[in-house]
């Protein structure tokens, strides 16, 4: 007669069975590694209150997991070139959006004028896009209105303009109404999936924010792989 198992023996060796078809994220594609960010110290802490917008996504209060991009990805916009629709910001330079400092106090962050703004990195060259990471300004709980986030070869962005991120529900600005939600601003900064999308060139659109009619930038990091 076989001898049988008590309950949690078989329960292990059910568990040790199992455990072998349940892979990571980064074991599904060796090709792949987490990417990793530094950030910022946060400024506030728990669940912003009486925010009210629309658009806005669920709001769960947790981080977030790792992001998984192509070997060899690296930070490209590191102390690159940045222009502006504002050429005179109220505060701070553009520079500060590649500069490397994301701390949300003052003196760390561009302040451009009411309404639609833009800013624009060069990349230099043409590169294959894994991920971009956007700080506008983390010292308090905001949203910032009109998100638009576009990629182009051209300088002008009149042709051959891919759109990565739009949340700008209503057609505000004028690029077309997006699909994407409205966020709170974190030290996390967001982290926006380009889909390997290839460009030289990043345009980033806001449209005031809930506090005030302003918009600002502590920081944008953009990675990808220079073919």
């Amino acid at each position: 007669m076989k001898r049988l198992l008590p309950l949690p023996a078989v329960l292990a060796a059910a568990f040790l069975v199992l455990v072998p078809l349940v892979s990571s994220p980064a074991s599904q594609d060796a090709s792949k590694e987490e990417l990793k960010l530094q950030l910022p110290k946060p400024m506030f802490i728990g669940t912003p209150r009486n925010i009210k917008t629309a658009n806005l996504e669920t709001v769960t209060g947790k981080p977030r997991g790792p992001f998984f991009v192509p070997k060899g990805t690296v930070l490209l916009s590191a102390k690159k070139p940045v222009l502006s629709s504002d050429t005179m910001p109220v505060i701070g330079d553009l520079a500060f959006v590649t500069d490397g400092e994301k701390a949300g106090e003052d003196g760390y962050f561009v302040e451009l004028g009411p309404g639609k703004q833009w800013v624009q990195i060069d990349l230099g060259k043409t590169a294959v896009l894994s991920a971009i990471l956007v700080w506008h300004y983390h010292s308090q709980a905001r949203v910032y209105r009109d998100v638009v986030i576009q990629v182009s070869n051209d300088k002008d962005f009149l042709k051959d303009v891919t759109t990565v991120f739009n949340n700008d529900h209503d057609n505000s600005i004028g690029l077309g109404a997006g699909r994407d939600k409205e966020y709170i601003e974190t030290n996390e900064g967001r982290l926006f999936d380009p889909r390997g999308v290839s460009g030289r060139y990043l345009r980033l659109y806001s449209g005031g924010n809930t506090s005030n009619d302003m918009n600002h930038y502590v920081e944008v990091e953009v990675y990808g792989i220079v073919p």
